[in-house]
């Protein structure tokens, strides 16, 4: 195939791809081959033979809400966000206590979208 592209193709890279683009989609190889479950088996034991020699980390309950609580700083920060988070909490309870008791959260599509500004 690529004997009857043009040489000129070559001279510009970004041209390359219209001349490869001719081919039939590629065929799966490696992991994708495998089904989901025999997928998550091999993850599986990678997961394990990491921990066993050591490499892997798993965090202990107070590693884990100092990760969290910085994940939290780091969102606050955002003023815009945080007021848009407020807003739609706020518009979701109006709508909750004129339909009557609250039963839970609200449906995903309940509350309308705000516009950014």
């Amino acid at each position: 195939m690529l004997a009857s592209v043009p040489a000129i193709l070559f001279a510009d890279p970004d041209r390359v791809d219209e001349a490869v683009s001719e081919e039939p989609p590629k065929q799966q190889r490696g992991f994708a081959l495998f089904s989901a479950s025999r997928r998550s088996q091999v993850a599986s034991m990678g997961g394990k033979a990491a921990h066993a020699r050591g490499r892997a980390h798993k965090f202990t309950p107070d590693e884990a809400r100092v990760a969290g609580k910085k994940g939290g700083h780091s969102v606050s920060r955002d003023r815009h966000h945080m007021s848009e988070i407020g807003r739609r909490g706020g518009q979701s309870r109006h709508h909750s206590e004129e339909s009557g008791p609250v039963s839970g959260p609200p449906e995903l599509g309940s509350v309308e979208p705000v516009e950014c500004r």
